[in-house]
């Protein structure tokens, strides 16, 4: 007799796993011996202080820079600077974009569809898709250098998107965006996650937006990982099981005595 289960998939790897992964920066140590993982179809919020070594494991992900120790596997596989093919299938958008300001938004993202071999059938459809729903429809032919930083964003995140990778990389990607593009971008992160099984690492500094969005949450601080876990298992490990984020990251990352700071400069 068959086992029920002999005809089902196997589960699929993890969009990202970090075990014991060290960098030093001369002698600055930014992270040290940090350990996570990002499952597919997951949102992981990766949360901590300016310098607690967030920037530093994000491009350690995507490749960009290589550990001192400790392992990265990014949707099962090794990832370093010479794995193309791999990267194909990443989607990355840093706090500030970095964007080809002299062409026109239709022309860079035409662009990046050429970097990822993206087929020439359908290309358009869905670049205009994009378009159409982040209300740059009439936008599209001119050049960048004129945009906002809102226009930039979207422009940003379209090419994350186009090329559908399987673990995106969001390093505070709302910044800039009015709360419509804002709500609309964080519903279709939802649906990439839960529904189609992409794995998303989220960086914000806004809590209320990671609170909403994420369904674990990684605070890192120092270059260490202090606390993982969903918003109700962090709230129970830092003793405040009735309090907002804001009270949870701030006495998890040993910042919770604000005031007397704020009353010491006020002298």
């Amino acid at each position: 007799m068959s086992s029920p289960l002999s005809g089902s998939k196997p589960a699929p790897p993890l969009a990202l796993r970090f075990d014991g992964v060290w960098k030093r920066y001369a002698a600055v140590e930014a992270l040290r011996g940090v350990g996570f993982e990002v499952g597919s179809g997951e949102i992981v919020g990766l949360l901590g202080p300016n310098g607690a070594g967030k920037s530093t494991a994000m491009k350690i992900a995507l490749g960009i820079v290589r550990p001192d120790g400790g392992e990265v596997r990014v949707l099962g596989q090794s990832i370093g600077p010479d794995s193309t093919e791999l990267k194909r299938s990443l989607g990355y958008v840093p706090e500030n974009p970095s964007l080809y300001e002299f062409l026109t938004a239709a022309e860079y993202l035409d662009f990046l569809a050429d970097m990822y071999g993206l087929p020439q059938a359908g290309r358009s459809e869905r670049v205009e898709s994009f378009l159409n729903a982040l209300e740059l429809v009439g936008h599209e032919n001119a050049m960048m250098s004129g945009f906002s930083q809102g226009m930039k964003q979207k422009v940003a995140l379209i090419g994350a998107l186009l090329h559908r990778p399987r673990l995106l990389i969001l390093d505070e990607p709302l910044n800039g965006l009015d709360p419509r593009s804002a709500r609309l971008v964080k519903e279709l992160l939802s649906t990439l996650a839960h529904r189609e099984g992409v794995g998303i690492l989220f960086s914000t500094h806004v809590l209320e937006i990671a609170e909403a969005i994420c369904d674990r949450l990684v605070i890192v601080d120092h270059g260490t990982v202090v606390a993982s876990g969903t918003v109700t298992a962090l709230r129970a490990r830092a003793g405040l099981p009735g309090s907002g984020l804001e009270e949870v990251f701030l006495a998890l990352t040993g910042t919770a005595a604000l005031g007397d700071i704020v009353s010491a400069l006020s002298h």
